[in-house]
C-alpha cells in the first residue's frame, strides 16, 4: 500500500469510528462571543480563562510592542532573537512564582519537549500520570528515559513504580489540572514521594494558573507549595494569560543549562517580543487585578450549582473545565451539534484526546461569561 492509499484507508477508518476533525473558523469574538462560520455563538470551549486575550491593557501592549519591535524576533535567542521584552518577562515570571530565573519559549509543547528531553536520558526514569497531557508523555519517550505511568491520580501505585524505579535520576511529572477532567492533581502527596524518593517533581499548570489559588497563582499556591517543593513548574500562556508560548520556571543553574543544551530551544526562532511585552501585562493583571479571578470563581460556583440542579451528568472538578460524559463519540457530536442549532460553541472532546468510550462535552467557564450566559 502507498502512502495516499494508506491516508485514504486511515480517515475512512476515522470516519466510521466519527473521529474526523474539522477546523471552525472564527471571524470575530467579542467578549464571550464568536463569530463562527459565519453564526455568533455563545463561546464555552475557549480557555482564556480569565478573558485576557482581549482585554484592552493587553492588546495595547502587544501593539506596541509591534511598534518598538516589529512582528516577529527574526532569530533563535541565542542568535539575535532576545529583546528587552523577553527578559523583561522573565524576570517578572520568577518574582511573581517565587522562583530564581525563567525561560520563555514558544509554546508550552516545546517547553515540556525541551525540559524532558534535556534533563532525562536514557538512564533516567520518568514516574507519570496516566493521564497527563500528551506533550508531557512525549518529552520523556523522545529522551529514551523509563517511562512509568500510574493510574490517574492513585498515589499508592506512584509509589510502588518510584520503588521500583532504579537509577539516579528520577522524575515524577504531573498536570497540575487535568485538561480534559477539569480536576486537579495531589500536588502535595506528589511533592511528598518525591522528598521521600529524591526525585525531581515537574508540574506542568497550564490550567491551573489563573484559576486556583487564593489570588489565581495556581496549583501550587492552592496546595500551600513553593519553588522548593517543585523544582519544575511549566506556565503554559495560551490559557489563562492569554497569549503564546510558556514559561518555565526553575533555578538558575537549570535555567542556564535549558538555554544553552535545550534543542527546541536552541533551533528555534525565539517568540516574538510584542507577544512577550502582553503576556507580561497579563501578568501584571494577575497580581494586581484580582476581580478576573473573583469573577471566574463567581462563574465556576455559578455552573456547579445550577448543573447539580439539573442533576447533569458532570465530573468532579473545581477548575474552569467542567466535562460532561457522554460516551459515545457519535452521541458527542450530536449533542455539540444540538447546542451550535441553539446558539452556544461547545466542542465534542473525542479520543484520542481522551480514552475510546469516554467522549464528552467539554465546558470551559471564564470571567467573561456572564450568571444569565451560563445559566
Amino acid at each position: 500500500m502507498n502512502l495516499i492509499d494508506s491516508i485514504r484507508a486511515s480517515a475512512i477508518q476515522r470516519d466510521q469510528l466519527q473521529l474526523r476533525r474539522h477546523r471552525r473558523i472564527q471571524q470575530q469574538r467579542d467578549g464571550a462571543y464568536a463569530v463562527v462560520d459565519g453564526q455568533r455563538l455563545l463561546n464555552f470551549s475557549s480557555n482564556d480563562y480569565l478573558g485576557f486575550a482581549q482585554h484592552p491593557a493587553v492588546k495595547a501592549a502587544f501593539i506596541k510592542g509591534i511598534e518598538r519591535y516589529g512582528v516577529g524576533s527574526a532569530g533563535s535567542a541565542l542568535v539575535s532573537g532576545y529583546f528587552s521584552a523577553h527578559a523583561d518577562l522573565e524576570r517578572q515570571a520568577a518574582a511573581l512564582f517565587g522562583y530564581d530565573a525563567c525561560l520563555y519559549v514558544g509554546s508550552g509543547y516545546l517547553a515540556n519537549i525541551g525540559v524532558l528531553q534535556t534533563l532525562l536520558d536514557e538512564k533516567s526514569v520518568c514516574v507519570q500520570d496516566k493521564l497527563n497531557h500528551a506533550c508531557l508523555i512525549d518529552g520523556a519517550r523522545f529522551a529514551g528515559s523509563t517511562l512509568m505511568r500510574f493510574a490517574h491520580a492513585d498515589m499508592q501505585h506512584a509509589e510502588r513504580l518510584c520503588s521500583q524505579a532504579a537509577g539516579d535520576n528520577l522524575f515524577i511529572v504531573s498536570d497540575g489540572v487535568f485538561s480534559m477532567d477539569g480536576d486537579s492533581a495531589d500536588i502535595r502527596a506528589l511533592a511528598s514521594l518525591a522528598k521521600q524518593h529524591a526525585a525531581t517533581l515537574m508540574i506542568d499548570d497550564a490550567h491551573g494558573v489563573g484559576v486556583l489559588g487564593a489570588t489565581g497563582l495556581g496549583s501550587l499556591q492552592a496546595s500551600g507549595l513553593c519553588a522548593s517543593d517543585v523544582p519544575l513548574l511549566i506556565i503554559p500562556a495560551g490559557k489563562a494569560l492569554g497569549g503564546h508560548g510558556a514559561l518555565i520556571l526553575s533555578n538558575s543553574e537549570i535555567i542556564q543549562h535549558l538555554l544553552e543544551t535545550a534543542r527546541p530551544y536552541l533551533f528555534s526562532t525565539a517568540p516574538a517580543p510584542a507577544m512577550a511585552a502582553s503576556v507580561s501585562e497579563a501578568l501584571n493583571l494577575l497580581a494586581h487585578a484580582p476581580e478576573y479571578h473573583q469573577q471566574l470563581q463567581s462563574n465556576i460556583a455559578t455552573f456547579k450549582q445550577l448543573a447539580q440542579q439539573a442533576a447533569l451528568p458532570v465530573m468532579p472538578s473545581s477548575s474552569a473545565i467542567q466535562p460532561i460524559m457522554v460516551g459515545s463519540n457519535a452521541h458527542a457530536l450530536q449533542l455539540s451539534e444540538i447546542l451550535r442549532t441553539r446558539g452556544f460553541w461547545l466542542s465534542a472532546i473525542r479520543p484520542p484526546t481522551v480514552p475510546a468510550g469516554k467522549a464528552r462535552l467539554r465546558i470551559t467557564l471564564t470571567a467573561l461569561h456572564t450568571p444569565h450566559q451560563i445559566e
